[in-house]
């Protein structure tokens, strides 16, 4: 699947948590992005530089830390999102 399209899906996903994602341009020394919480809700800051894989890592890193079981998501979503779980079992909840 094209990084583009992955992209994609995993903004799709986070919608389905109301988690915002938003592109800006960040310093160097914070990577490419994450997860915050700002006034008591998530949301997901990726750098508007970064490439397309960098994205997807990033978005998927952070969605990861949430319960998607719930959620109607591709077989390819659910993969790679579990390619950059952590090694918590505690889920957050978006909502």
């Amino acid at each position: 699947m094209k990084p583009e399209v992955l992209l994609e899906l995993l903004e799709n996903t986070a919608d389905q948590l109301g988690i915002k994602v938003s592109y800006e341009p960040l310093a160097t020394t914070v990577m490419h992005g994450g997860l915050c919480k700002v006034k008591g809700e998530y949301r997901i800051i990726v750098d508007k530089r970064a490439t397309s894989e960098e994205r997807v890592i990033t978005l998927a890193t952070a969605l990861a830390t949430f319960d998607t079981s719930q959620l109607e998501l591709a077989p390819k979503v659910r993969e790679v999102m579990r390619q950059y779980e952590g090694s918590s079992k505690h889920k957050r909840r978006a909502a």
